[in-house]
């Protein structure tokens, strides 16, 4: 299955704003893209396992960040977050199936931002949330102010969603659930969206157009599907979750506990299993890699490399397994750090990474800095620019992450902040507020929580003062935005229905 043909485009040309010279191109492209649950899990962030040899060639040619937090560990939030360069209680979107217009009605968006500067802007796959796998085929929650055109792929992954294998019979979105795919890559709907990106490459190639291009992948997400050759590619055997006793539990918040024990089929999974779905994740990681490989090979055959900004990120982090969880919504880094590469004109290559803290909300100062264009008054990121001539610069000195926990009788607001050391949680539950700290020059895993300890009040104390002031900042509503609606109402679920088991 692919797209062939896509019609004309249709240029529409809301505004021109002004443009203010730049230190890079005032005219060059963007290729932005994004991938759906994938932690760092990548041969560029040092993990031995992984198989991703085209990103790990992006990396090489590229800034990497390796500090890279979002602000709300769940797709729809975050995706309206870093669209807008906002935080979520500016966005005041922090649930799923939320359309960005719905409380910020009067946004202009990244994608509308550069169609407002005559660029093209196109969407291939999933940028803002969409129910995956349900929504795979249709817009999902998009914005279609941020597009001049889009391409909604649907592929043999979604056809075959009868074959799944799952830990629990009736099957939604957060389903730990995989399958070894017969057929070929360019089948499966990332495929069919990698070819639609290449043919959108090939037609600016010729037509020499300006464009923002946002190729959005379905995968790793749920359900970890990919042909089995990528899962030919890794030995089973080399795949282990570590194990986490209750007791640890104990030793943090209950807000925090809660986040980790929210599904109740995927605790304590059996080792030979957790292996195999861990197996599978990296099976489709690699499949997810391959396709971006095949739009990287694209751009450079087109020549468009040598003026187009390369963006790749992934909407929040991903447990395997990690104290006990799978999937997102902790605030362990975990589900809040990503990958972010940097990498085409503007990007000078001094060194491999960036350890430093940065943010998703960042993404929007920094490409209006590379190619020129002026940020609106409502974005509350910073320019990651100055990394690219010293990736040993600083802008902050935190990266921020809140995070909702509604779990039964468990109602809680947390937020929390990274440094280049530590990491603080707060939580406030029950009319008091409680932390977690973690040291990752000794404790990488944050397995043991500080927060009490004697020994670490100082730090503890002036990192708190840090985190309320960025608590207070990121509340405040932003100059230009126009209206913010608050306690906006998500779209009703539809119900499914599953022929009982006989």
């Amino acid at each position: 299955m692919r797209f062939i043909k896509f019609g004309c485009l249709v240029i529409l040309a809301l505004s021109v704003t002004g443009s203010k010279p730049s230190k890079f191109s005032s005219k060059l492209n963007v290729l932005f893209i994004v991938a759906d649950d994938l932690n760092c899990a990548l041969g560029a962030y040092g993990d031995p396992l992984a198989i991703t040899p085209n990103l790990d060639k992006l990396a090489k040619k590229g800034l990497v960040f390796n500090n890279a937090h979002v602000q709300y560990p769940l797709c729809g939030p975050s995706r309206v977050s870093f669209m807008t360069g906002m935080y979520p209680d500016q966005t005041k979107s922090k649930v799923l199936r939320l359309y960005v217009r719905q409380t910020i009605p009067d946004v202009v968006t990244l994608g509308q931002k550069f169609r407002m500067e005559n660029y093209h802007s196109i969407r291939v796959g999933k940028i803002y949330h969409y129910h995956n796998p349900r929504d795979i085929g249709t817009a999902g929650h998009d914005d279609s102010f941020s597009w001049d055109q889009t391409v909604n792929p649907y592929g043999r992954d979604k056809v075959e969603e009868y074959k799944l294998n799952k830990v629990k019979p009736n099957f939604d979105g957060a389903t730990l659930s995989w399958l070894e795919s017969e057929g070929t890559d360019e089948e499966q709907t990332d495929g069919i969206g990698a070819s639609a990106t290449i043919d959108f490459l090939d037609t600016f190639a010729k037509s020499k157009e300006n464009f923002f291009l946002a190729y959005g992948l379905y995968r790793p997400h749920v359900p970890f599907v990919a042909p089995k050759k990528y899962f030919d590619l890794y030995d089973i055997n080399d795949f282990s979750v570590p194990e986490t006793s209750d007791e640890y539990l104990e030793t943090i918040p209950e807000p925090a506990a809660a986040s980790l024990r929210s599904r109740k089929e995927q605790i304590d999974l059996d080792p030979a299993l957790s292996a195999t779905i861990k197996h599978a994740y990296y099976a489709t990681t690699s499949f997810m890699d391959a396709q971006i490989g095949r739009v990287l090979d694209k751009l450079k055959e087109t020549g468009l490399d040598k003026n187009t900004i390369i963006v790749f990120t992934s909407d929040h982090g991903y447990h395997l397994g990690e104290h006990g969880h799978w999937q997102k919504q902790t605030l362990f880094q975990d589900a809040t750090r990503v990958p972010l590469i940097f990498a085409g004109p503007g990007v000078e290559k001094i060194k491999k990474s960036v350890d430093a803290p940065v943010e998703l909300v960042d993404l929007y100062p920094t490409l209006m800095d590379m190619v020129g264009m002026k940020t609106p008054s409502f974005v509350s990121g910073k320019s990651l620019t100055p990394f690219f001539e010293n990736p040993d610069t600083s802008i902050r000195s935190s990266a921020f992450t809140e995070l909702q926990v509604n779990r039964g009788n468990v109602k809680a607001q947390g937020y929390g902040i990274q440094t280049n050391r530590y990491r603080l949680n707060q939580w406030q539950f029950n009319g008091r507020t409680e932390y977690e700290l973690y040291d990752h020059k000794n404790d990488l895993e944050e397995l043991k929580n500080l927060a009490d300890l004697s020994s670490y009040n100082v730090i503890k104390d002036s990192l708190s003062i840090i985190l309320n002031q960025r608590i207070t900042s990121a509340k405040k509503r932003p100059k230009g935005l126009g209206r913010q609606i608050n306690n906006a109402r998500p779209w009703n679920e539809p119900k499914r229905f599953f022929p009982k088991p006989k």
